[in-house]
This record gives structure tokens, sequence and C-alpha cells, in this order.
């Protein structure tokens, strides 16, 4: 069974790329409310600017009183601090001076600064003892970035762990439609998702036995059924001089399209219902049709070598399902081709008949469906059902088409062996 393929990204990726983006939203929003009220590290470092500001000798004061001020700040600190005015001319040093706004260049000797200090007159003091907080806002936007970042990648084997589930009880469910009654799913956890895999695999459970029930009772009544058809059959033989020659000859048709639906019920019935253990084969689609061609003294056979896997029985009634149906309701001769094209064989069965109308291309592979105004209407209704069915079976399709003439045929498409013509 083809997985349905609606053009959208998988779940896990949508569910992922929802978290990110409420990730960034949310990182996004906070920076943006730090930048319009100003955080308490930004307040922070704007109140010990002023401070040291209020404790610095003033900008126009001698250099001595500088010098004495920015010692007296370094009193009893193992750091090193060098106080510049606005334009990064040194006004006091106290240890080893840090290099002005060079200093990250390569080359540049000294002390690293850990604070830089702007005070509100433009002075700028840099010390190699962490003094506040340097560059608050732009520590804040990394560590949400990194925040997001890591939740991200923390998310994503959650997320993928979930929808993997998900994807798992999906390939039960394809399992199940494609006829694979066995076909069951783990339950794992305790959550939504395990409810709805213990709900499946109860549901799984009810049409196994479904479908079991119903398989035994067409088996029973098929059995049933043919036990009073062979008596009557015994008991017509028995009386065959005393009975009309039209009426018995009518009888022995009725018996006999009574055994021919029993067959065609039960082998719809297995077909639709389970996939069974059948061993394929190694099959020349030109040989098998020319067998059962004949059987018939108006078909007539052209086309090519196809080479495929498959269950010759099946295909063996496919093929007699579509030339029974011709001999039926169709006008003679009954043509078959084959033809090549790709890794695909096609298979046209037509006659020189009218053919189906247009409106009714799909209907007659309904079960039971009869078309009216034909010239034979005997049969069971369910051959050309069958033969879409075994065709599906074997990966294909079968179809009824408009032919070059403007008459219809059916069509069926089967894939070939690879490597074979």
């Amino acid at each position: 069974m083809k997985r349905l393929n609606f053009g959208l990204p998988r779940l896990y990726i949508r569910f992922y790329a929802a978290i990110l983006v409420i990730l960034l939203l949310f990182s996004l929003a906070v920076m943006q409310v730090w930048r319009r009220g100003g955080g308490p590290l930004e307040r922070s470092n704007a109140t010990l600017s002023r401070v040291m500001q209020n404790v610095l000798a003033p900008p126009d004061a001698p250099r001595e009183a500088q010098q004495a001020a920015l010692e007296n700040v370094a009193r009893g600190l193992n750091a090193h601090m060098t106080l510049y005015t606005r334009d990064w001319k040194p006004l006091a040093v106290v240890g080893d001076q840090i290099p002005s706004r060079h200093w990250r260049q390569r080359g540049i000797t000294g002390p690293p600064p850990e604070s830089f200090v702007r005070l509100p007159d433009g002075r700028k003091l840099l010390s190699s003892e962490p003094l506040g907080f340097a560059r608050p806002r732009a520590m804040l936007n990394n560590t949400l970035m990194l925040l997001a970042v890591g939740l991200g990648i923390a998310a994503f084997p959650l997320v993928r762990g979930l929808t993997k589930r998900l994807e798992r009880l999906q390939h039960g469910v394809d399992l199940l439609g494609a006829g694979d009654l066995k076909a069951r799913v783990q339950v794992e956890g305790k959550d939504e998702v395990a409810r709805l895999a213990l709900s499946f695999n109860r549901t799984a459970d009810q049409i196994e036995r479904l479908v079991g029930a119903h398989k035994t009772l067409l088996a029973n009544a098929s059995h049933e059924l043919r036990t009073p058809l062979a008596r009557i059959r015994l008991a017509l033989e028995l009386i065959k001089d005393g009975v009309d020659a039209k009426r018995r000859a009518g009888l022995e048709q009725d018996i006999a399209e009574l055994n021919e639906l029993l067959d065609e019920i039960l082998l719809a019935s297995r077909l639709g219902a389970v996939v069974d253990d059948t061993t394929l084969e190694e099959i020349d689609l030109l040989a098998l049709a020319a067998e059962e061609c004949a059987r018939y003294d108006d078909a007539v056979l052209d086309g090519e070598s196809a080479v495929m896997q498959g269950d010759p029985r099946l295909l063996r009634r496919l093929l007699r399902n579509l030339l029974e149906n011709a001999h039926r309701h169709g006008k003679p001769p009954a043509n078959v081709g084959i033809a090549n094209d790709g890794g695909t064989a096609r298979l046209t069965v037509w006659d020189d008949g009218p053919g189906v109308p247009e409106a009714e291309f799909e209907q007659v592979f309904e079960p039971f469906y009869r078309r009216r105004n034909t010239r034979d209407n005997s049969g069971a209704g369910l051959g050309l059902a069958l033969v879409r069915q075994i065709a599906r079976r074997h990966g294909g399709e079968a179809r009824c088409v408009l032919m070059a003439d403007g008459r219809s045929g059916f069509e069926i498409t089967l894939p070939l062996t690879p490597g074979k013509p």
C-alpha cells in the first residue's frame, strides 16, 4: 500500500520547528523587555560608575590628586588599575598599566582588563580585578541564545522518539489495511500514544476474529451447499429419461452456475481478506495467455514475452475471466494483446462488440454488478471484480479503457521481473 503524501513536512519536523520558534520568540521577547526597562545588571553598573566618579578626583584635578584617589580605590585589592580620559589618555596608574582600547590586538602586553567602567563624565576605568559586570546586555543575549540552542538540541530526541512511535503505529495500520490481520504494534509507555496502540491492537484482534468467522462461515456454507447440489445432480442423472431434455439442460446450467458462484465467492473472500502465503513463481505471461486462448476457437493472441513473478493459478483465472467475459457479453473474436512498457506488462483484452459504455467503466468491476441489455446475462457477476483483485494482489491494476477505434476494452498492468524482457 502506498503511503499518502500531502506535500507537507513530516510531523516530527513540524513539531520540532514549533519548539524552536517558541524558544526564539521567548528569547527575543526577554531581550526586548531588558532593552526597554534596563536589567538589574545594567542598573548596578550605572550605580558603580556613579560611585567611582564620586570617589575619584574630578576630571580637571591635578595628576597627583588623580593618582592619590586611584590608589585609595585600589587599597587592599591585588589589582592593576588604569584611569583614562575621555579620549583614552592615561590619568593615573596603579600597578602595571592596562592597555587602552587596543588591548585585543596582537603584540600588546600588559594585564588584561576584567572590568571596564565608563564614568558619567566620560572617563574610563580599567581594572584587572572584576568590579562589576562587563557588557551585561551581551551576556544576557548570549545566555539566552545558548539556552535556546541547548533546549533545541535536547528537545530533538524527545520529539523524534514520540513521532517514531506514531510512525510505527501508522505502519501497523498500513499492514492491517493491506490485509495482514496478524499486524500488531508494540505498546511503549503509558501515555496517549500507548493507549492508542492498545486500542489498535484490540481493534485488530476483533477484525481478525470477525474475518476468521466470515471465512469459516463461507467455507461451511460452500460445503453445505455443494452437498445438496451433488444430490440434485445425481437425482437428475437417475431420472434423465423422465425429464424433458430442455428442462434437464436448464437444470444442469443452473447447477453449473451455482458451483461457479460458490467458487468465485470463496476466491473473492480469500483475496480481499488476508494476504496468504502463496509462493510466487517466474511466469511468462505470453505463454500463459496462449494456453488460455487455446481453450476458445475465437480467441486471437498477439504480443511479446513478458516475464513476471506471480501466482500462475490466479493469473490463469484472471485471463480466463476476461476471455469468458468477452465470450459471454461481446462479439467474436476475442483479442488478447501483451506489450512491454518499461518495467510493466500491459495486457489488453477486447472484442468486436460495442463494449462497455464509458459511464460504466468503474461499475463493471463492482461485485454482482450486471449490465442491462447484454446478449448474455448469465454468470455470477464476480468475474471482473476478481480480475481487479488478482491484478492488485500482484501489484498491478485493472481498468476499462477506450480503444483507438472508440470501442472499450480491458487493460491490465502488471509489474515485470527486473532484468527480464
